[in-house]
């Protein structure tokens, strides 16, 4: 099968062909050409809409997921459209996101692999570079904190991790619950201000729901589980804070919201 074949099959965008591929020997670079299908018209990257055509930008390239250990680059000539609602745009491409030099799917395979690799590991492997690789992870977070769902919430735990020299720190807030444990908020330092801005995030609602938080005070390890309901939670932690004490590690435990 062709490799045409295996890009139409796996990654069809429609409204676009994939005209030829060649490799290139010297630059170990497969390159793909693609074109607008004819009869389609261009999307405005504004409003997302379908507009008359206006004029072509230069060729780009955009770099998709590596083959073979040869890196793997799609070359188009981007349109510009006269959109009647946002006037005259750059359109919107299905592969591409605005003016990164990276596919999506490149973009989901250097995240996945910067998952499992450090950074700078990851951008050696795949003939990419550590800034690369920091956009492609900032595009998977960006992606799921816009398709994230909250609530419910029953059951908090609250950590800090230092981070560069000296005493900076990272407050960190999970979902401790039998059926979900997830990261839930990042937030630097470790004061009430930047506490606040968590449960500024979730809401009342949602905050007032909450059973329970873990946390370990800055008692000689000792670990301390505080019960309670909403504003009891809230400001428990609240006041650890403002008395000095850590609010470091994590209680897990199953908790759950009285149905009643």
């Amino acid at each position: 099968m062709r490799l045409i074949s295996l890009l139409n099959h796996y990654q069809h965008f429609p409204g676009f062909v994939y005209e030829r591929a060649r490799h290139c020997a010297p630059s170990q670079t497969i390159e793909i050409t693609v074109r607008p299908r004819r009869g389609s018209r261009a999307v405005c990257s504004g409003c997302h809409k379908p507009a008359p055509g206006y004029d072509h930008l230069n060729q780009r390239r955009f770099e998709f997921v590596p083959l073979w250990g040869c890196m793997v680059v799609l070359l188009y000539c981007m349109r510009r459209v006269d959109c009647r609602a946002c006037g005259v745009r750059v359109e919107a491409v299905p592969w591409g996101i605005g003016k990164h030099q990276l596919t999506k799917a490149y973009m989901l395979f250097l995240a996945h692999w910067a998952r499992k690799l450090s950074w700078q590991e990851t951008a050696v492997s795949f003939r990419s570079t550590w800034d690369k690789v920091c956009q492609s992870v900032e595009y998977v977070v960006q992606w799921g904190i816009e398709h994230r769902q909250l609530g419910p919430i029953a059951a908090i735990g609250v950590d800090e991790i230092q981070y560069a020299r000296g005493h900076k720190y990272l407050t960190l807030v999970y979902q401790i619950e039998t059926q979900c444990t997830r990261l839930l908020w990042i937030g630097r330092e470790r004061t009430v201000a930047s506490f606040e801005q968590f449960f500024a995030l979730i809401g009342e609602e949602l905050a007032g729901r909450i059973e329970r938080d873990g946390h370990r005070q800055d008692t000689g390890g000792e670990r301390c589980t505080r019960h309670g309901q909403g504003a009891g939670t809230r400001n428990g932690i609240r006041s650890d804070l403002i008395g000095g004490r850590d609010i470091c590690g994590i209680e897990v435990a199953a908790c759950r919201i009285d149905s009643q």
